[in-house]
């Protein structure tokens, strides 16, 4: 069959033989393409457990017979899975394969019902899936060649398992003699909170977030889990590495590292990871076009042209700028270039202290500045943070030491960082915001 249908059956297959192979750049390149092609990302998430269900998210096994598969929201407050339909009636098929994704075992009809979101029981693998060595015919599921003895479990409504209406979830089966005693399992646990005040530490003020995508890396025999935060996953004794995925929207800053370096756990233990971010974006800010025009001369009444007055403004030639009126004003500012960068700070610096004055901008709001942190900037914290308040002193204080800072001045770099950070602002770019923003992933659990 050559087909463009044949093609993209073919480029599914491929696909589904990257498993979590996150640094495979065409892996991830055709996933994504697989996505384009197809419906958006299946809601929800699936898991394994054991048959009492002890720990929603169990990864090590010691029988294939204690595999059971779970499955719903994948963090408090998310979507579930899609419901059966109709209600009542098995409509999701499953099949095991390795992580590289040779076929193992499947259910060779729809076997799980989904509803309200959640599978409406725990089902045992090996009671639903057939060995692909028998031809489908045996129940069970064939062993794995992946030297950790791990495996790749899938659940769709679509037999053929297009990853991006499909659902997965790794997990280990160790075989163990009949003297060996079974390892007691350790816990590692993922936790994302939204650092509203950005100092980098987990405290009062900061809500944790759900389903941010993290990496687990078993250091050990290389192999990889997804999992969405909050997350607690038993895996066996070794040393792991946790790293928080990068979300495709750009807004999102880390306040933390975004990997815990490696972590050796021993049988028990229980350690919790956690990442610290913020996102950016608009503040109230009005630019130097608003300012220029009838809406801004509008605001501009006398106090805000002493305040102009008050700053230490610099025109093109580095001498004090002090405007008599709106017209000098706004001429000033239309003229405004970095030919002399202390100018151009002094636009943007007007621009900004306009905005606080006239009550657009919270003075106290924190913005991202990290191009100050070269510079002994007071005010202005480890991570590149900074409030506009302290922003707009230190840029009025450089201003009134340095008026004129042509090329090749010793002064400029700093003063353009200034004005980089105001202009930023004044274009609602790099305000902290007060609550989580949306988020998104590439590669998804």
């Amino acid at each position: 069959m050559n087909s463009p249908i044949a093609g993209f059956l073919r480029l599914l297959r491929r696909t589904a033989g990257c498993g979590f192979k996150l640094l495979a750049p065409w892996c991830l390149g055709l996933s994504l393409l697989a996505v384009s092609a197809v419906q958006a990302q299946v809601s929800g998430a699936i898991f394994t457990t054991d048959a009492t269900h002890s720990k929603a998210d169990l990864n090590i096994y010691y029988d294939k017979a204690d595999v059971y598969l779970n499955g719903g929201p994948a963090h408090p407050g998310a979507a579930g899975l899609p419901d059966s339909v109709p209600a009542g009636v098995p409509d999701y098929y499953v099949q095991v394969t390795t992580p590289d994704g040779d076929l193992l075992g499947k259910s060779t009809s729809a076997v799980v019902i989904v509803t309200g979101g959640e599978f409406d029981q725990l089902y045992q693998l090996v009671s639903i899936v057939k060995t692909a060595s028998s031809g489908f015919t045996v129940f069970g599921y064939d062993d794995t060649d992946n030297p950790g003895g791990e495996y790749k479990v899938w659940v769709s409504k679509n037999p053929l398992f297009p990853p991006s209406e499909s659902k997965t979830d790794n997990f280990k089966v160790k075989n163990l003699g009949d003297d060996e005693p079974i390892p007691l399992p350790a816990d590692l646990c993922a936790e994302k909170f939204y650092d509203a005040n950005v100092n980098g530490v987990f405290d009062g003020s900061d809500v944790l977030i759900n389903g941010w995508v993290v990496t687990i890396l078993n250091v050990d025999d290389n192999s990889t889990l997804l999992r969405y935060t909050p997350s607690c996953t038993s895996v066996e004794p070794g040393t792991y590495v946790v790293t928080e995925s990068t979300p495709i929207e750009t807004h999102w800053i880390a306040t933390t590292d975004t990997s815990s370096g490696e972590i050796t756990l021993a049988e028990g233990d229980h350690v919790t990871v956690q990442f610290g971010n913020v996102c950016i974006g608009a503040g109230g800010g009005k630019t130097l076009g608003f300012w220029s025009n009838k809406n801004g001369q509008k605001l501009f009444t006398a106090p805000d042209l002493a305040l102009m007055v008050s700053l230490n403004l610099r025109a093109a030639s580095g001498s004090a700028f002090n405007p008599g009126s709106y017209s000098q004003f706004r001429t000033w500012l239309l003229s405004a270039n970095a030919t002399n960068m202390a100018y151009m700070l002094s636009a943007q610096l007007a621009a900004m202290e306009l905005n606080v004055f006239n009550g657009l901008v919270n003075g106290n709001s924190l913005v991202y500045a990290p191009q100050l942190l070269p510079y002994a900037v007071p005010g202005l914290n480890p991570l590149g943070f900074i409030s506009v308040n302290d922003l707009m002193t230190a840029a009025n204080t450089e201003l009134g030491l340095h008026g004129t800072t042509l090329a090749g001045s010793p002064f400029r770099a700093y003063q353009e960082a200034l004005k980089n950070a105001l202009d930023a602002g004044n274009n609602n770019l790099n305000f902290v915001q007060g609550a989580p923003c949306p988020f998104s992933f590439a590669v998804v659990p």
